[in-house]
């Protein structure tokens, strides 16, 4: 099948390209309606011509995927919510000063330690009307929290910046929240909040009301709270009340994705409703029925679960697969996956960087790709044989298209994850089917409790299961250093592997060796980039002070706190290790001087030991020393000051402000994140 003969396959990749470029390029908004103008007329004469001369031109093909590119890039732009004047976003006096802002509560998020969170939606601030979602933070207290979906809500406070990630090769929830369109949060007490009696009783709220009123009614007919939280997450995508270990079983097994409703979940009920309705036969009235109620079947799973974003994506995915299968056009699924990836990312261009979004198709695409091929190697005769054979080709499948991005986002690989598939379907199988049937009656009464009581034994079985595989950390590789240039080279080669594996020729297998060669250059330009790096690292740490010095792959770590050690290193540290693929060679006392280069690096901590007739480039603060800084400044003149998150944000407001009149820029960690040379 030749997939790249369907002309939507290339006008798909033009316009992903569009959307990639916008999001990378930063195009003006001038600049991209100028392009897409340009195109547009110039599809229209190659159309016109076209149909004149009644044959196929390059030129229209060329502006075909040029008109699609452009109409990517402006999608996205059209999409970016701070372009927008009314936007919270472009209001510079919000993020200055306390401002009355009043916004209706959208989402509840997961809880933590310190306070309740929420997604809400600005109306106005300071009676000026501005939109735009932003993360709101009730600190937690004794009272209870009466808040819910829907809630107007009025509060005078200072908007905060989302803030990036404060140390190097750590994961960045600024950006993340960016892509989402939250580019801000409100810090409040309760005490502050104003709630309006008046409730939005949109879509929204309905859906926020039924899972209250699902959770009231598992609560009454006595659901272990633990198990649960885990129904919930499983049915309904409700991650926000399990617990973290939990949460890590789960990612230790390999099987994360059944934590979160996505495609396995979408999937697994429509294969469900047609096994129901296998029944019925297949004329044309009998086809249109069944098309019908998987699709109402998928709508309505979309609105339990509170159309969260993944959940929408596997909808919309799969309902498209059963539009294919209704017009008996099976063979052309790729098509209708890339229909349904063109139709989501006309309405979110963002959910492209969004990971769920990424793994989802790729893992459905090498399913529907590699597994026929892996089912192939062996055909056993055995049902229970033929089972355990297909869970494991469609497992292995998944897991080696997916497997890049996990290394890259998630440097780590769960060994057993086959093993857990393979134990986990026949339950979580039983699972969907019993959790189903629960939710439905738990919308409208309490579940009888012999129902209960097997729904709630299956699930601590499915969690003794996961634990009892995450237990064996032996086949658990974390920390695995895996760079963009890995990404590339090994996507490159397990594709061109397939393509050769399907149908060998000669042609087939030069892509196969040059695949092998691109994977050889990715490593070796990883080594030269490492071996050739030199830099030092002061990091944001709140007790502790640490400064790292890099000459090429060894790490040297400066540090006043003796329990770290090379075996043991702390999060900070361990994430700039495998970001960089190098390795901790010593740990050594903290000194009041340091030489980097021609960089000549004081410390002065708490102690207050320095040299007034150094003249340091660098000077750094550390334990908040009780020093005259002014004073300091005049005698040792250094270019620039850092201060780290060892010291107290008010003595720091204080140096800023004396560096501020010596025209010495200042540095503060745990406003602007790591210092690097």
């Amino acid at each position: 099948m030749k997939v790249l003969d369907f002309p939507l396959v290339k006008i798909t990749i033009a316009f992903i390209l569009g959307v990639i470029a916008s999001y990378y390029l930063h195009f003006p908004i001038s600049t991209i309606l100028f392009s897409l103008s340009f195109c547009f007329i110039l599809f229209c004469i190659a159309y016109f011509l076209n149909l004149k001369h009644n044959n196929k031109s390059i030129l229209f093909g060329l502006s075909a995927y040029f008109l699609s590119f452009c109409i990517g890039a402006l999608t996205l732009l059209s999409h970016t919510e701070n372009l927008q004047k009314n936007h919270y976003f472009n209001c510079k006096i919000a993020f200055e000063k306390p401002q009355i802002v009043t916004l209706i509560l959208r989402e509840k998020l997961k809880s933590n330690d310190y306070a309740d969170r929420y997604i809400g939606l600005i109306k106005t601030i300071s009676g000026k009307t501005y939109s735009g979602k932003i993360i709101v933070n009730v600190q937690k207290d004794s009272s209870i929290n009466h808040l819910i979906i829907g809630n107007t809500i009025k509060v005078k406070n200072t908007l905060q910046r989302n803030k990036s990630n404060k140390n190097p090769n750590q994961f960045d929830y600024s950006k993340y929240l960016a892509d989402k369109q939250i580019y801000a949060q409100i810090y409040c007490q309760k005490n502050e909040i104003l709630v309006n009696k008046t409730i939005q009783k949109d879509i929204w709220y309905y859906c926020a009301k039924l899972h209250s009123r699902i959770i009231s009614n598992l609560e009454k007919s006595k659901f272990s709270t633990s198990e649960m939280n885990v129904a919930l997450a499983l049915i309904l995508g409700q991650q926000q009340e399990i617990s973290q270990d939990i949460i890590q079983d789960y990612q230790y097994s390999g099987a994360t994705h059944i934590l979160s409703v996505s495609g396995l979940h979408v999937g697994f009920i429509m294969l469900f409703i047609t096994f129901i309705l296998k029944p019925i036969p297949n004329t044309k009235k009998g086809s249109f029925f069944k098309l019908a109620s998987i699709l109402i079947s998928l709508a309505g799973f979309a609105i339990i679960s509170g159309l969260s974003p993944s959940v929408l994506r596997s909808v919309v995915m799969f309902s498209f697969v059963a539009i294919g299968n209704h017009l008996r056009r099976n063979g052309n699924i790729y098509h209708t996956l890339l229909v349904s990836i063109l139709l989501i990312l006309l309405f979110e261009p963002y959910f492209l960087f969004d990971v769920g979004f990424q793994l989802s198709y790729i893992a459905l695409f090498f399913i529907l790709w590699l597994q026929p091929i892996l089912k192939n190697i062996y055909k056993p005769k055995n049902k229970l044989t033929v089972y355990i054979w297909e869970a494991l080709t469609v497992s292995f499948a998944a897991q080696i298209g997916t497997l890049p991005l996990c290394l890259y986002y998630f440097h780590q690989f769960p060994g057993l994850f086959f093993v857990t598939n393979i134990i986990i379907l026949p339950v979580l199988s039983f699972i969907m089917i019993a959790g189903i049937v629960v939710m439905l009656i738990a919308i409208f009464t309490s579940p009888p409790l012999f129902i209960t009581m097997i729904f709630e034994k299956s699930i601590y079985l499915l969690n003794l299961m996961i634990h009892a595989v995450a237990s064996i950390d032996s086949f658990v590789i974390r920390d695995i250093s895996f760079n963009f240039y890995h990404l590339i080279a090994i996507s490159f080669f397990i594709i061109f592997s397939i393509i050769w594996v399907k149908k060998p020729n000669y042609n087939k297998l030069i892509f196969l060796f040059t695949s092998i060669i691109t994977v050889q250059l990715a490593f070796i330009l990883t080594k030269i980039q490492v071996e050739n790096e030199e830099e030092l690292i002061v990091y944001n740490e709140k007790k502790n002070t640490l400064i790292s010095e890099r000459i090429g792959r060894n790490l040297t770590l400066f540090t006043r706190d003796t329990v770290i050690n090379k075996k043991e290193n702390n999060r900070n540290v361990n994430s700039y290790l495998v970001g960089n693929s190098i390795t901790l060679d010593q740990v050594k006392g903290l000194k009041n001087l340091l030489y980097f280069k021609k960089s000549r690096i004081l410390i002065i901590d708490s102690t207050k030991i320095y040299s007034s007739k150094l003249k340091p480039d660098i000077l750094i603060l550390t334990q908040d020393p009780k020093i005259n800084l002014d004073r300091l400044l005049k005698d040792i003149q250094p270019k620039i000051v850092i201060a780290d998150g060892s010291n107290s944000k008010t003595i720091q407001k204080n140096w800023k402000i004396s560096c501020s009149k010596k025209n010495i820029p200042f540095h503060a960690t745990n406003e602007k994140g790591y210092y690097r040379l």
